[in-house]
């Protein structure tokens, strides 16, 4: 994709869609004149079915906290000569003037155009489309996850807006709770992307107003015009490393009742994300039908039923390791609550299509790292004397595995660096499935006895992945340890800084060491920004993942780097 000026380009946008959208008002909205709201944060779709969707806007009179009620079209054409659906919304203070409303009626797999209007103040025009039915050819889901604003633009969002994807799957981590000073901020200043508010999120005001700067964003503004958003949320719409019962990044004697800061943070995310919202904001996974060719099940890996993670030192600790090691091996250990598993275990069953995918936060895949390295690479202590210890530690283990491989006699220390035995493996990341085996052993048997086709989609890491998923063999008499069951596809992140960051070492090289200690790993890019593409086919599941050459300048490139491809 040749270099763009976004700003030559959204200019040009707006401009049009105020053009197209201009006309005479209905008659909905209040007759008075000095009561036009504006629309800064343009408009949204989301959570398409094959005749519906979510329609979303922001509509507020400035220095007012009147509420308003908007007229909302649905057309088949952008001059909206054709009409198809039609009606009446209100924006008020009750939802921070975010407005949302399901449009009915509509016609599977169609584009169709929508806008606000009130007062002859008109909304930007915006583009969605249905779910198909039948058996359609091929389906395009643009997968989205982790974009920071002070970390850089959201050229990955206006690269997704110019490809030819359907529909945008965001895996969560669509903002940031820290502070100004906070995570990814270095650049902020300097961009002008300094958070607001200044202090970390915790108040509905306070996620509100973080929600409001993202959104503030051209390219955001562009890809949520372009096509709909099928959305989950991870940690950071609440607070880093989230489970069930609490937050790593949430101290109640200084923030308050964990309690009131998520539900704060569930209503804000329901406000500004174009999802369907039921009785329980808590409760946000659902499934999504594509005709027979997949359906995509989305899940809440973060927050409904998640046991608290155990601390990889916690297991490698003589201190702490017996009660830890109970703890992360126990059958009962969940991820998903009981409740989401059974709806996904039924779902999976009753669903007939080609593809069961499964839009998520974390990584499914076992990246497994034996003790001996694990123990060497402590990620308190990053001196370079640790540094070195941990490289000796990796040297040792991949020289022993190389030889094994060759077929070459093995010395008694190299053996045992071999046996899992003496040298067993674990998760780099307890974050992730890798802590919690036994809710994923459950997961993959379930898609294993029921024949399913499993493709998992993930993110959190800021990376791009591409892995096997494999049983680890945890039921007595069942299929053994390494059997393949899917593959995993993870997208990078829009803009949070990866592995390239977090470790000192050159990215070729930090690849190397993860394509050779991790078995179940394929491919990984260890360094850029970007987005994955999945063309979803009777035949296959591929991937492409896209990379932008940048997230510091708003003139950029955006080129493929890599494709891998699943077979039916």
């Amino acid at each position: 994709m040749a270099a763009m000026d976004r700003r030559r380009f959204l200019s040009h946008s707006i401009s049009a869609s105020a053009l197209v959208a201009s006309g005479v008002s209905l008659s909905a909205c209040s007759s008075k004149i000095e009561l036009q709201p504006d629309f800064l944060y343009g408009v949204a779709s989301g959570d398409p079915l094959a005749d519906r969707v979510i329609l979303w806007t922001h509509a507020k009179v400035a220095a007012s906290d009147n509420p308003l009620t908007l007229d909302w079209e649905v057309a088949t054409d952008n001059t909206f000569t054709s009409v198809v659906s039609r009606g009446i919304a209100n924006a008020g203070p009750e939802s921070g003037f975010t407005v949302k409303v399901d449009a009915t009626g509509l016609q599977p797999g169609t584009d169709y155009f929508f806008r606000f209007r009130c007062n002859g103040s008109n909304s930007p025009v915006g583009r969605t489309r249905t779910l198909p039915v039948g058996t359609p050819s091929a389906v395009r889901l643009a997968v989205l996850s982790c974009s920071n604003y002070p970390a850089g633009y959201f050229n990955v969002y206006g690269a997704v807006a110019s490809s030819d994807a359907q529909y945008a799957v965001h895996l969560g981590d669509y903002i940031y709770e820290y502070a100004a000073n906070g995570y990814a901020s270095a650049s902020a200043a300097s961009l002008g992307r300094v958070s607001v508010p200044a202090n970390e999120t915790i108040s509905l005001a306070d996620y509100r107003a973080r929600y409001a700067q993202y959104r503030t964003d051209p390219d955001a503004k562009v890809l949520h015009a372009r096509m709909p958003f099928i959305a989950v949320w991870d940690d950071h719409e609440l607070a880093n490393n989230a489970w069930k019962d609490g937050a790593e990044n949430h101290n109640p004697v200084t923030e308050g009742s964990y309690a009131a800061r998520r539900a704060a943070a569930q209503q804000a995310y329901h406000e500004w994300m174009p999802i369907r919202t039921g009785n329980d904001r808590g409760v946000i996974y659902r499934s999504f039908n594509f005709g027979t060719l997949l359906t995509l099940h989305m899940l809440d890996t973060r927050s409904i039923g998640r046991d608290q993670q155990i601390e990889v030192t916690a297991l490698l600790n003589p201190a702490t390791a017996a009660q830890a090691q109970a703890s992360f091996a126990s059958p009962n250990r969940q991820l998903l609550g009981t409740a989401q598993l059974q709806w996904l275990q039924s779902g999976l069953a009753q669903s007939t299509a080609t593809w069961q995918v499964l839009g998520q936060q974390v990584l499914m895949s076992r990246m497994e790292f034996p003790a001996t390295i694990l123990q060497a690479l402590n990620p308190s202590n990053t001196s370079p004397e640790a540094q070195a210890a941990g490289q000796v530690a990796i040297n040792n283990y991949l020289t022993a595995k190389g030889k094994q491989t060759a077929g070459a006699a093995l010395s008694a220390s190299e053996a045992a660096l071999l046996d899992t035995r003496v040298n067993p493996k674990l998760g780099y990341n307890l974050d992730a499935w890798d802590g919690y085996v036994a809710a994923r052993e459950t997961v993959l048997m379930t898609a294993l006895q029921q024949r399913k086709r499993l493709v998992v989609l993930a993110g959190d890491t800021h990376n791009a992945w591409h892995s096997n998923l494999t049983l680890m063999g945890l039921v007595p008499g069942g299929p053994s340890a390494g059997t393949k069951v899917g593959e995993e596809f993870a997208t990078p992140s829009v803009s949070s800084p990866g592995l390239e960051e977090a470790l000192t070492l050159p990215p070729q090289q930090v690849e190397a060491i993860f394509k050779g200690v991790v078995d179940d790993l394929r491919w990984i890019d260890a360094s850029r920004r970007g987005f994955l593409k999945m063309t979803f086919t009777p035949s296959e599941a591929k991937g492409e993942w896209v990379f932008v050459s940048t997230v510091k300048s708003q003139t950029y490139t955006a080129a493929l780097g890599y494709t891998a491809s699943y077979a039916a």
